[in-house]
C-alpha cells in the first residue's frame, strides 16, 4: 500500500489528460510482441531471482503444476482498475468482463481496459500464462479472471463501488459457469472504524458466506498506526477473511533468509484488539505483466523488465499470490469452504525468524507444504471472539465515510464524502446491509436506487449503460459529461491500493494501496 500517488490538483490531471489518447493507443495496439517470450530486450528470468519463475519455484507452485492442478475451472474475481489482454491474459476466455463501475466506463475507448497497469499486474500474478516453455506464468496458471474495474487511470476509486463490486460478485458467481470461488481484494483503506460495523467489511463477509475465498492486502508501512488505527487496511482487518502481508524471499530460494516485507503492515504498534495478517507470501521485487502506456508505466519508466513485463513491490502482489494459491486448492478440493482454505493456508506456513505474529502471521507460505496438508476440518460454525468473549462479525451499519478513512475522490473540485455514493444517492448502510444479507442488493443494473451498469451478458463482458443521473458535485447529467468530468476534475490520495512500489528492482518508497491500492512501490 505505499501512497506514491498524492492528491491531484486540477493542472495534473490535465497534463495527464493531454496523454490519454497515446494511453488509448498504446493500451488497444501497443501489447508488446507475442512472439517473444521476454521482450526485445532479451531478459532472462533464469537470472532474475525475483522472476515469477524463480519465485514459484521457490514457493513450490511447480509441485502443483505437476500435480495436475493449475486453476483449471476456478474464477477469481479480480476488483481493480481493470484488465488489458496483454500477452499472458490475451487467450480468448482467459479474461471475462464483469461490469465497469470505474468513471472511465462512460468512455467508450476506455471500458474495461487497465488505463492504470495495477489491475493487469495482479491478474498475471494470479493466473498469467503465456502458454509456451519459459514463458510467464501466474501461481494459478489455468484459472479465469472475471475483471470488475472500478478505478480510473490514477486509481482514484470510491469505496461505494468497491462494495458494489464485491455484492455484483456475490450475486451473479455462478454466471455462465464462472464458478467465482476466489475474490482478490489488492486494496484497502485506513479506516478507522470497527470492522464489527463497517460497510466494506460486511460486504466481503457476506461474500464469505457465498462460499467465496476472499484475500485483502494487508496494506502498507505507516497506513495503519496511531491511537485510532486498526492495524490492517480495511477489510483486511475483518478476521473472517484472509489477510496477506508481504515477505521478501532475499533473492534466494531457501524461505530461511526470507524476511518481513519493510514495507508490509503490522498490527505491533496498535491495540490488543488489532489482529495481524494471516500470513505472508512473496511480494517484493515482483516480476509482473506490463501495460505500456498506462499510468504506472509512464510514471514508473524504471519499472519496465524487457518489452513485456513490470517490477513491483506491496502486499498488493502477495495478496494476488495468495489468491492464485487458493485457486489451486480450490481446483484440487472443489468442496473446500472459506473457512477451510483458511485453515488449511495458516497451517502451510514458514515461520521468520525473529518475527512474531502481529508481524507475519503464521509466517510464509510454503505452497509444498499445502500440497501435502491434510484437508481441514469443516469451521463454518466457528465464531471469532473478542476480548470479551463476543461473537464479532460485521452488522454493516457504520458509516461509509468512515470506511473512506482518509481517501476521498473529488470532481471539479468538490470531494465525495458523507453518506453518500457516487451518484450522490443516500447510502442508507442499514438498508444495503439487508439487502445484501438477502442477496438483493443489486436488481438488474440498479444498485442503491441508481443505474450502475447494464442488465445482462453480451458475449464476454457485462453490458454497460450510459449514467444519466448527477454526481455528487452535481454534474454528470451524461454519460459524456460524466467522462469528461472524470478527467477534468477527480483527485485522489493515491492511499488505497496496496502497492508499495513500482521500480526497476526494489524499492525504498512508500505506499500503493497507492493509498488504497497496495502496491506499494513499482520499479526497484
Amino acid at each position: 500500500m505505499r501512497a506514491s500517488l498524492t492528491k491531484r490538483d486540477a493542472s495534473r490531471v490535465k497534463t495527464w489528460q493531454v496523454g490519454l489518447l497515446a494511453v488509448v493507443l498504446a493500451l488497444v495496439f501497443g501489447l508488446g510482441h507475442p512472439g517473444a517470450s521476454w521482450g526485445s530486450s532479451a531478459y532472462d528470468p533464469t537470472s532474475d531471482p525475483y522472476s515469477m519463475q524463480n519465485v514459484t519455484v521457490g514457493d513450490g507452485a511447480p509441485d502443483w503444476w505437476n500435480a495436475g492442478f493449475t486453476g483449471q475451472g476456478i474464477g477469481v474475481a479480480l476488483i481493480d482498475t481493470g484488465v488489458t489482454p496483454v500477452p499472458g491474459l490475451g487467450t480468448p476466455g482467459k479474461v471475462i468482463n464483469g461490469p465497469d463501475l470505474s468513471f472511465e466506463s462512460q468512455a467508450p475507448s476506455l471500458q474495461y481496459l487497465d488505463t492504470n497497469g495495477h489491475g493487469t499486474f495482479m491478474a498475471g500474478l494470479i493466473a498469467g500464462n503465456e502458454g509456451q516453455t519459459g514463458g510467464y506464468r501466474g501461481v494459478a496458471p489455468d484459472a479465469g479472471i472475471v475483471s470488475l474495474k472500478v478505478a480510473v487511470a490514477d486509481g482514484g476509486a470510491d469505496v461505494s463501488q468497491v462494495i458494489a463490486a464485491i455484492d455484483w460478485v456475490v450475486q451473479h458467481r455462478n454466471d455462465n459457469g464462472m464458478n467465482i470461488r476466489v475474490i482478490n481484494l489488492s486494496y484497502g483503506t485506513n479506516s478507522t472504524q470497527p470492522y464489527i460495523v463497517d460497510p466494506l467489511a460486511y460486504a466481503v463477509e457476506q461474500a464469505q458466506k457465498a462460499g467465496i475465498v476472499v484475500v485483502a492486502a494487508a496494506g502498507n508501512s505507516g497506513y495503519q498506526r496511531g491511537a485510532s488505527a486498526q492495524g490492517l487496511a480495511d477489510p483486511a482487518y475483518d478476521p473472517e477473511i484472509v489477510a496477506v502481508g508481504a515477505a521478501d524471499t532475499m533473492g534466494t530460494a531457501t524461505p530461511s533468509d526470507d524476511q518481513v516485507a519493510s514495507f508490509s503492515a503490522v498490527a505491533a504498534s496498535c491495540s490488543s484488539d488489532c489482529r495481524g495478517p494471516d500470513l505472508l507470501a512473496p511480494g517484493s521485487h515482483m516480476q509482473g505483466l506490463r501495460v505500456p502506456g498506462s499510468y504506472i508505466d509512464q510514471t514508473n519508466p524504471n519499472a519496465a523488465v524487457g518489452d513485456n513485463y513490470f517490477r513491483g513491490s506491496g502486499t498488493s502482489e502477495a495478496t494476488a499470490f495468495v489468491s492464485g494459491a487458493v485457486a489451486d486448492l480450490l481446483q484440487r478440493y472443489p468442496n473446500l469452504t472459506p473457512d477451510q482454505v483458511k485453515e488449511m493456508l495458516i497451517t502451510s506456513c514458514d515461520k521468520l525468524p525473529s518475527t512474531n505474529w502481529k508481524e507475519r502471521g503464521c509466517g510464509e507460505l510454503d505452497m509444498s507444504k499445502l500440497l501435502s496438508a491434510p484437508v481441514a476440518p469443516d469451521l463454518t460454525a466457528k465464531q471469532y471472539l473478542n476480548r470479551w468473549g463476543v461473537k464479532a462479525l460485521s452488522n454493516g451499519t457504520g458509516s461509509l465515510e468512515a470506511s473512506r478513512g482518509s481517501d476521498h475522490i473529488s470532481m471539479n473540485g468538490v470531494v465525495l464524502r458523507g453518506e453518500q455514493d457516487i451518484f450522490g444517492m443516500p447510502f442508507n448502510s442499514a438498508a444495503i446491509a439487508a439487502l445484501e444479507a438477502a442477496g438483493q442488493s443489486w436488481s438488474g443494473g440498479m444498485w442503491d436506487g441508481s443505474s450502475w451498469s447494464g442488465n445482462s451478458w453480451s458475449g464476454s463482458s457485462w453490458s454497460g449503460s450510459s449514467w444519466s443521473g448527477s454526481s455528487w458535485s452535481g454534474s454528470g447529467r451524461s454519460g459524456s459529461s460524466w467522462s469528461t468530468n472524470a478527467w477534468t476534475g477527480s483527485s485522489w490520495s493515491g492511499s488505497s491500493w496496496s502497492g508499495s512500489s513500482w521500480s526497476g528492482s526494489s524499492w525504498s518508497g512508500s505506499s500503493w494501496s497507492s493509498g488504497s491500492w497496495l502496491g506499494a512501490s513499482w520499479g526497484r
